[in-house]
């Protein structure tokens, strides 16, 4: 066991000022987010090296901001299937079709991603305490991993998120803390807590580095294609850091020479009752306005101020990507779509993906030629109060005839 990336630093967004490796979020000097940055271009990194190793998050592990490998705390995420959905291709009408199916990770959410990386940092700098703000799959995410590294967990939701949500993240040890208000109440309060109790909040004072988990999931997506980028990747998002996270994993592989061509239209999907970084993007501004009473099913999207949207406002527009908002109806109308055509069971808030790539494509956006990538990033085991029932139930007496006639009707 030994040392990974000693060129690990923080810096600022907005006035470049580099804070070295530092547990801070914000620049001292402008007040600006800061981000990781991991100097590349002294790394020996080939594609060769990457395809022998485990199928976790750890095959990246250049890409990672953690300086020594005995800190990193995995329970297996990461690497989880690029699916080619041809019979979904043509209901939608593109020419290629792929689902990246995050609902397979551990806790059934792409949140293990940055989780394993803000635990790890949280490891590394010694704290005794995580936690999190969350709409419900990152307070699983992180009690999961908190759980594996020996650490207390305390993470917070709103009180309207799904009990099964609820109930992971208790089962896994965490203490759960329920907010009576909207998800932007809870992260204010997260931010005080961080303070206050000397907490490593996953994504508010350790925010710089759990958003860099998320960049495996773009990293993942080129190599599964042939370390090649597809034409567009259409991404549900809340605080937009999942989308600005696989943009920047896929530059950082062009960079480190894995790729030749990093080129990908970047594309937002969010619920009409909760989307200010599309609303951000379709009116042409420069700013991203908190939306600040979110009306919608889609639970997890639901984040009024979004943590990262400026940013994932600024990769869309230089990705040449778009934004798009989708009902409710169509979010939970995308949820049957997706698991009758490819046997995904996604959360409305992991199957809008395909929902605005639908409605794009129909209003011509999205042209019918596209390969795209749409990332699935919840399971919809966890949102089942929202989604309908259906109409496949049977119930009969327990006799072969009973069930012989309605088998008869139902097939005939």
């Amino acid at each position: 066991m030994g040392e990974l990336n000693a060129a690990v630093s923080l810096v600022c967004r907005e006035c470049g000022k580099d804070h070295g490796h530092v547990f801070a979020y914000t620049c001292v000097e402008c007040l600006g987010a800061l981000e990781a940055s991991i100097d590349l271009g002294s790394l020996e990194v080939s594609r060769s090296n990457i395809e022998q190793r485990n199928r976790d998050m750890r095959r990246y592990r250049e890409f990672l901001p953690i300086l020594r490998d005995e800190n990193i705390v995995s329970i297996g995420t990461g690497y989880t299937p690029l699916i080619r959905v041809d019979s979904l291709a043509r209901a939608i009408g593109v020419r290629r079709l792929y689902v990246k199916n995050d609902t397979v990770n551990p806790t059934f959410s792409f949140k293990d991603r940055p989780s394993s990386v803000a635990v790890s940092k949280a490891k590394e700098f010694g704290l005794g305490v995580v936690g999190c703000a969350s709409t419900g799959n990152l307070a699983g995410a992180t009690a999961a991993h908190a759980a594996a590294a020996g650490l207390r967990s305390v993470v917070m939701m709103p009180s309207f998120v799904e009990d099964a949500k609820v109930v992971q993240a208790s089962v896994y040890g965490a203490t759960v803390v329920l907010i009576d208000g909207t998800y932007d109440d809870v992260n204010r309060l997260a931010a005080l807590v961080a303070d206050r109790f000397n907490i490593g909040v996953v994504n508010v004072n350790l925010r710089p580095y759990y958003v860099e988990g998320s960049k495996t999931m773009g990293l993942e997506i080129v190599e599964q294609l042939g370390w090649r980028t597809p034409d567009r990747i259409v991404v549900p998002s809340a605080s937009g850091a999942l989308l600005s996270a696989i943009y920047k994993g896929i530059r950082e592989a062009e960079e480190a020479g894995l790729l030749d061509d990093a080129d990908v239209a970047m594309t937002c999907a969010q619920p009409e009752g909760c989307s200010p970084i599309t609303t951000a993007y379709r009116k042409g501004l420069d700013r991203v306005i908190p939306v600040h009473s979110p009306q919608t099913i889609v639970r997890s999207l639901a984040i009024g101020d979004p943590g990262d949207g400026l940013q994932a406002l600024r990769v869309i527009r230089s990705s040449g990507g778009t934004a798009g908002a989708v009902s409710d109806v169509e979010a939970l109308e995308a949820v049957n779509l997706l698991a009758k055509e490819t046997g995904v069971f996604a959360e409305p808030g992991g199957a809008i993906s395909v929902a605005v790539l639908k409605r794009l494509v129909e209003e011509g956006e999205v042209g019918r030629d596209e390969e795209v990538v749409c990332c699935v990033t919840g399971a919809g085991f966890k949102t089942l109060d929202v989604i309908p029932k259906g109409e496949g139930h049977i119930r009969v007496l327990p006799s072969f005839a009973a069930l012989s006639r309605e088998l008869s009707r139902v097939l005939s």
